[in-house]
C-alpha cells in the first residue's frame, strides 16, 4: 500500500468497470434469467450458449469473439459472468500497457463493484445520490457514438438483437445505473476522510527511495482566445429562425422532434432533442432556467445560452427531473469576423513579446475564456485537478506548439474551434517545466498529498469490504474456488 505504482494500479481498477457495454448489452437479457434462478439457491456452474459481442461483425477489427461460457460468481443480486473476466483482462492490458493481471485478480476487482453496487441499493442516502437524468444523458451519448460507428440505429439494434430503441436505451440504462451506484457507495464511504500535513510526511517516507515513482516530463500552460464577434444580423437571422419553428409546432401542431432532428446542431438531435435533466445538472444557467420555467406540454420562446440559440419543449415533468425537447441554432461567424479577431490576438501577442505587458495580464484584460481568464489563463489538468499536463498526453492540436516553447515563451497564434464548430483563436505560454524526475516531497507535495490520501481511504474501504462481504449474499463457482483472494470472498 505504500508503493505509488501499486496505489495507482488498484485505484484505477476499483472505479473502472472491467466489462464494455456492447458485450454486456447482448447478455443482460440471458443474465436476468439466471439471476432469478441463482438467487433462489441454483449453483452458478451454468453453461451458456456460445455467442460473440454484437459490434464484432464491424469494420473495426479491434473486437475480438469471447466465448460466454458460465456463471463465474454472485454477489447480492448481482451476476459476474466468465466473458466479463475474458473482456476485463483485455481492457485492463491495453489501459495498463501491457501490465498482465490475473484472472483471480479481476474476479476480485469485479466483485468488489458488484458489492459496491449492491450495498448502494441497500442505503436510501447513497441510492438518493444517482442521478437518473445524468444516467439519461450518458445513455444518449453512447446511442449516439453506438450509431456514428455502424451507421444508422437500424443496423445497431440489429447487431444487438433488440426490437425497438426505446429497448436498447432500457437495457444500457441498467448498466451505467449499476456503475453509477457503485461510484456513489465509494463516495459515500470515503467522503469524510481528511489527511494531515504530518500523514502525508509518513506516508511518503514510508515508500522505499528505490520504489519512488518517477514523474514524467511535465508542464503547466496558460491560454488566451479570442473569439471572433458575430454580426448582429446573424443572430437575428438564427433567432428569426427558432421563432417560426416554434410557432409551425405550436400552432399547426409540427413535430418538435422532427424539427430537432432535422435543425438542431447538437449531439442530440438524433434523438430529436431529447434530454432529461435535473437543477443539479452541469448544464448552462440559463438553459435550465428556461427549462424549470415552463409547463408540461408548453414550448419556450428562443432565448440565448452560452452555446447558441435554442427553443426547448417540456415532455414531461416527473418530480425533480424533466424529460424535454430541445433545438439549438449557432450564429456563424462571418469571414469580415474572423480576420477581425485574428488581428486583435495578432496585436495582443506582440505586446507580450514587446514586454508591454505580461501574459497573465493579458489573459486577465483580453481572454474570452472566462474559466481561465481569472487566474492569469492558466489551465487546471481535468485528469489529475492540478495544473500540471504530461507532455505524452497533451492535446495533439497543440502538443507541436507546447513542446518548442521555452518557460515564459508565447506560441505562435493557434485556430481552433468548440464543440459545437464556433471558431476562435488563441495563444499558449509555457508557465513551468518539470523534466522527468523521482518523486520529491517538497516539488511534488500535492500529488504526494492526494496519493496519501487515497491510500488512506483504500484502507477505509478494506475495512468497509470486510465486514459487507460477512453480511451478504456471495456465492463463487468451483473455478475460483483456489484464487488467494486479498477479500474473503469465499468466505473461509
Amino acid at each position: 500500500m505504500t508503493n505509488l505504482k501499486y496505489i495507482k494500479k488498484i485505484l484505477s481498477l476499483i472505479v473502472i468497470p472491467f466489462f464494455t457495454l456492447t458485450i454486456y448489452a447482448q447478455i443482460q437479457n440471458q443474465s436476468d434469467f439466471l439471476r432469478d434462478t441463482i438467487i433462489t439457491g441454483s449453483d452458478p456452474e451454468i453453461q451458456l450458449s456460445q455467442t460473440t459481442s454484437p459490434l464484432d461483425t464491424m469494420a473495426d477489427n479491434s473486437f475480438q469473439r469471447y466465448k460466454i461460457d458460465g456463471v463465474a460468481a454472485v454477489v447480492g443480486q448481482y451476476l459476474i459472468l466468465e466473458s466479463d473476466i475474458q473482456k476485463g483482462r483485455l481492457e485492463y492490458e491495453s489501459q495498463m500497457e501491457g501490465d498482465h493481471i490475473t484472472d483471480c485478480e479481476l474476479m476480485g476487482y469485479l466483485m468488489e463493484n458488484k458489492l459496491f453496487s449492491h450495498a448502494a441499493l441497500q442505503d436510501s442516502t447513497v441510492y438518493g445520490n444517482v442521478s437518473e437524468a445524468q444516467i439519461y444523458a450518458q445513455v444518449d451519448q453512447q446511442v449516439n457514438h453506438f450509431v456514428q460507428r455502424v451507421g444508422n440505429m437500424k443496423k445497431l439494434l440489429e447487431l444487438y438483437r433488440k426490437d425497438s430503441e426505446k429497448d436498447l436505451r432500457d437495457e444500457l440504462f441498467k448498466i451505467n445505473k449499476e456503475m453509477h451506484l457503485a461510484e456513489a457507495m465509494q463516495d459515500h464511504i470515503t467522503d469524510q476522510i481528511e489527511i494531515t500535513p504530518e500523514e502525508v510526511r509518513e506516508f511518503f517516507n514510508s515508500i522505499p527511495e528505490k520504489e519512488r515513482p518517477r514523474f514524467s516530463d511535465e508542464v503547466e500552460i496558460a491560454q488566451i482566445t479570442i473569439e471572433p464577434k458575430v454580426p448582429q444580423s446573424e443572430i437575428d437571422k438564427v433567432v428569426n429562425q427558432l421563432r417560426e419553428m416554434r410557432e409551425d409546432v405550436v400552432e399547426n401542431g409540427a413535430s418538435f422532434s422532427t424539427k430537432a432532428v432535422l435543425y438542431s446542431q447538437d449531439g442530440t438531435s438524433m434523438q430529436g432533442g431529447r434530454m432529461v435533466i435535473t437543477r443539479k445538472d452541469p448544464l448552462d444557467k440559463d438553459f435550465k432556467e428556461v427549462a424549470f420555467s415552463l409547463r408540461e406540454g408548453e414550448v419556450s420562446q428562443p432565448f440565448k445560452s452560452s452555446f447558441g440559440y435554442h427553443i426547448i419543449q417540456v415532455d414531461k415533468i416527473m418530480g425533480q427531473e424533466r424529460e424535454i425537447r430541445h433545438i439549438i441554432l449557432i450564429p456563424k461567424e462571418t469571414s469580415a469576423a474572423l480576420a477581425e479577431a485574428r488581428e486583435k490576438i495578432d496585436s495582443i501577442r506582440i505586446k507580450i513579446n514587446n514586454g508591454e505587458i505580461s501574459f497573465k495580464e493579458a489573459a486577465r484584460k483580453y481572454s474570452d475564456d472566462e474559466e481561465t481568464r481569472g487566474d492569469g489563463g492558466q489551465l487546471i489538468n481535468p485528469q489529475t485537478g492540478d495544473t500540471r499536463f504530461e507532455m505524452t498526453k497533451i492535446d495533439p492540436r497543440i502538443y507541436s506548439e507546447v513542446k518548442r516553447l521555452k518557460e515564459g515563451e508565447v506560441s505562435r497564434i493557434i485556430s481552433d474551434e468548440t464543440r459545437t464548430g464556433k471558431k476562435y483563436f488563441k495563444l499558449i505560454s509555457v508557465l513551468a517545466h518539470y523534466p522527468e524526475h523521482v518523486a520529491d516531497y517538497a516539488k511534488d507535495y500535492t500529488r504526494i498529498k492526494d496519493f496519501a490520501l487515497r491510500n488512506k481511504q483504500m484502507k477505509e474501504i478494506h475495512k468497509w469490504r470486510k465486514e459487507e462481504i460477512e453480511d451478504t449474499y456471495i456465492k463463487v463457482s468451483k473455478e475460483y474456488q483456489d484464487c488467494e483472494f486479498q477479500s474473503n470472498w469465499l468466505k473461509n
